[in-house]
């Protein structure tokens, strides 16, 4: 691979899927599946061009990655929420490199529709959620389309944990 830039998003991407595999339990050891053919496993997904369906498909998940230094997410995310449409998966969001940090630190961006609808079908109010998983709000002028909710990528494998289990951990 020649070019530098996607060397380093290919990297991000392997590091997010092996950090959420291992999270989830899903491999043993050494990385390997513990079972190849679960659905639940955390993959990377094969380029799909013009009808791209993300980077990392994390059911029900689609993950944008980007391991770059200047931010851009209401564009992320934008482009997120169609490979979602793409890939036929209910959520799309972006995952963010934070510099000078391990993975776990990793920024999970959600735009406010997608949050809305991730926290409602674990039956959380507004603040219970952001309690809950660390929810910081950022929103960036008067348009809504630019505000989004983030978490950190350690935060968002429980939140993928409790999405897949179908339950609130204020539930539990």
């Amino acid at each position: 691979m020649a070019n530098p830039n996607k060397r380093k998003g290919t990297a991000w991407e392997s590091a997010v899927r092996d950090y959420l595999n291992r999270f989830l339990g899903l491999v043993d050891a050494d990385g390997t599946f513990l079972d190849p053919m679960d659905g639940r496993n955390i993959r990377r997904a094969a380029q799909e061009g013009a009808r791209d369906v993300g980077d990392v498909h994390a059911a029900p998940f689609i993950l944008e990655c980007k391991d770059v230094e200047k931010s851009a997410v209401p564009k992320w995310l934008r482009q997120a929420r169609i490979e979602a449409v793409h890939a036929h998966f209910p959520y799309g969001v972006v995952v963010h490199k934070t510099r000078g940090s391990g993975v776990a630190a990793g920024r999970v961006h959600f735009d406010v529709p997608t949050w809305t609808r991730v926290r409602s079908a674990l039956g959380l109010h507004p603040r219970e959620a952001a309690e809950l998983y660390g929810v910081t709000v950022s929103a960036r002028g008067l348009g809504t389309g630019r505000w989004y909710a983030t978490v950190t990528l350690e935060r968002f494998a429980v939140l993928l944990a409790d999405v897949r289990a179908g339950v609130s951990r204020a539930v539990r």
